[in-house]
């Protein structure tokens, strides 16, 4: 590659960030390399953190800006609209073009509220501040009548809405409906933990239930049943922007963009993809979205892309799972310790160290990102062992 580089970096989430930060750092004695991020707000949004927001409470309000401050990285507030990977530019809000030779493809995911007839016009999400701020205005409201909050989805997210909203609402009643039994993928004893922590709480759990249909006032089940919903929060189902695949990137079913062992893409190898925006197969398996993979993504892509300017070899990308902290209120929590494929170990945490732990874990995104910039931080705890060394599953 040419020493006179251009790297966009579009998506300013958790991995967006994150690459950025580091590819500064690992790029900063070599000549001619330019990188700009581009995001359509300046607020640094804590995804980690948004059921906070709809229980109530304030968080800091993080500008991406001051978290590139003396790294050199030009932000762009605006929206990509297009990718000509022909041309090698992209299109921001339709208007203003940005060339690159390195594109970074950290788009992220939002909540896919579009399966579901209703969910898209009667439920919230916890996207954004945005919406999870409206649906905290609408939880006082139904509070001060002792209403009923339903959230549909008994992943880690719906677990962490849920019983952050029952303890900070007592008054609501609070419902969450999953399909599969919340807490499925933890061992024995941190799922007992979780469900005492839920009873404790007074949430009620309609464990097996699918919903059919979000309406104004109720959900709906597959078996014919209605559950009352003054509000409706939904956590279940991911979609990502359709940017790459109208742009002709070659993408899975799902709209994520096929990569490489290096997280290349297999169409266009210009294109880096990392988080949410990557179909990234181990010989374990497949990753999913969350942001203990998504750094590690954003990290090795960074130093392939140090090393890639510099004419280096690379190796090919190795993570494992290591943890599930789940946070149940601001007093307690759950931590399932887990091996590279994700499946429960038998060590956990719970109480007070857990709350400590899951606290650790949520704010530390931030702590890299300061760091990052003087130094190599990792963000793999697990590289995977032998698990990760076989060929792709």
């Amino acid at each position: 590659m040419s020493s006179d580089h251009r790297i966009v970096v579009i998506g300013g989430g958790y991995t967006g960030v994150f690459s950025a930060i580091r590819l500064a750092h690992r790029t900063r004695r070599i000549g001619g390399v330019r990188i700009t991020l581009v995001n359509p707000t300046a607020r640094f949004v804590e995804r980690l953190r948004m059921h906070q927001i709809a229980a109530g409470q304030e968080l800091a309000d993080h500008r991406i800006p001051d978290l590139l401050t003396g790294t050199g990285v030009p932000f762009v507030e605006g929206t990509v609209t297009a990718i000509d990977p022909g041309a090698r530019r992209i299109t921001v809000d339709d208007s203003e073009a940005l060339a690159y030779d390195t594109l970074v493809y950290a788009l992220g995911s939002a909540t896919d509220t579009g399966k579901v007839p209703g969910a898209d016009t009667h439920a919230f999400t916890l996207d954004s501040p945005r919406t999870a701020g409206r649906l905290s205005a609408r939880l006082t409201e139904v509070a001060a009548s002792g209403g009923t909050v339903t959230v549909c989805g008994g992943g880690l997210t719906g677990i962490e809405a849920a019983t952050e909203i029952a303890e900070s609402h007592p008054g609501l009643r609070v419902t969450l409906i999953s399909l599969d039994e919340p807490g499925s993928m933890m061992g024995a004893k941190a799922r007992a933990y979780l469900h005492r922590a839920l009873d404790r709480l007074g949430v009620t759990v309609e464990s097996g239930a699918r919903v059919t249909k979000v309406l104004p006032d109720a959900v709906e089940l597959a078996d014919g049943r209605l559950v009352r919903s003054d509000a409706c929060l939904w956590t279940t189902g991911v979609k990502v922007s359709p940017l790459a695949s109208d742009a002709g990137i070659a993408t899975d079913d799902r709209g994520l963009v096929l990569v490489d062992a290096t997280l290349r893409s297999v169409s266009h190898p210009e294109i880096h993809a990392i988080g949410d925006a990557a179909a990234v197969r181990l010989a374990w398996g497949r990753l999913h979205g969350t942001c203990q993979s998504g750094l590690p993504t954003a990290q090795y892509t960074a130093d392939t892309i140090a090393r890639l300017v510099r004419g280096k070899a690379v190796k090919p990308f190795r993570f494992g799972y290591f943890h599930q902290p789940v946070s149940l209120g601001r007093r307690d929590a759950v931590i399932q310790f887990t091996k590279p494929d994700e499946t429960p170990r038998s060590l956990h945490l719970t109480g007070r160290s857990a709350v400590v732990y899951k606290e650790t874990v949520s704010g530390s995104p931030l702590t890299t990102y300061r760091f990052s910039k003087r130094m190599n931080v990792t963000t793999i705890v697990s590289k995977g062992g032998r698990a990760t060394r076989g060929p792709v599953a």
